[in-house]
């Protein structure tokens, strides 16, 4: 079982000192919500990130969306060999059932993830979807595993088909990835750093990466 933790994600609801700006009380209002229950975006809250600590790195829900979509999609979720969470900058952490199908359509998961800060889980009866305050190392604490690999650009370099079968020979490996455009982790997280291309790459591009090596290295 692959354990994938999409780690210290910006997604966020907008921030207190944030929700009496003028931008974001017009976007709220136009989406029939309250400032404070909305998602802090960049595509919609670029001049106001500008006044924000880390700024440049927040609001991207998107960055989230691409990771789960290419992770849940793929032939190791639908084995059931793979387990996915999302970690964020406010130390949440999301826990995602392999059966969930997210919106394809990107506002709608943004309504989605919303929903879910506000209720706690989604649907209550199932709970596909649920968040809890949680660090990540209570994160990995409660996941137990036998190896955590740091994906991470000045990492030990491998090539993905060598980083599959690594991952092979372990139970219960977890792999983190930073659900964040560019910077370091905020996090305090021990672990073998790896890196499987000699150039920087898209948060969801690495995902797939991993998730796809992982799968032939253990079923093909």
């Amino acid at each position: 079982m692959l354990h994938l933790i999409i780690a210290d994600s910006e997604l966020e609801l907008v921030p207190k000192n944030l929700r009496n700006h003028p931008i974001i009380i017009n976007y709220a209002k136009k989406r029939n919500k309250r400032p404070e229950e909305v998602l802090l975006d960049s595509t919609y809250h670029h001049s106001v990130l500008k006044s924000l600590k880390d700024g440049e790195r927040r609001g991207r829900p998107d960055i989230v969306h691409l990771c789960l979509m290419n992770a849940l999609e793929s032939i190791l979720n639908k084995e059931g060999k793979l387990r996915v969470y999302v970690h964020t900058r406010n130390n949440e952490v999301i826990y995602i059932k392999p059966e969930t199908r997210l919106p394809r359509n990107y506002n709608r998961f943004v309504g989605l993830m919303e929903s879910l800060f506000k209720n706690k889980i989604i649907p209550k009866d199932l709970a596909l979807l649920r968040i809890e305050k949680k660090t990540l190392s209570e994160l990995i604490q409660e996941i137990a595993p036998d190896g955590v690999f740091i994906m991470h650009e000045k990492g030990k370099f491998m090539s993905p088909k060598e980083f599959g079968k690594k991952l092979t020979k372990y139970t219960s490996p977890v792999v983190i990835i930073g659900g964040f455009p560019h910077g370091v982790f905020l996090s305090d997280i021990k672990g073998e750093k790896v890196s499987i291309y000699r150039e920087p790459l898209m948060a969801w591009t690495v995902v797939n990466e991993v998730v796809v090596s992982y799968e032939i290295s253990l079923l093909c």
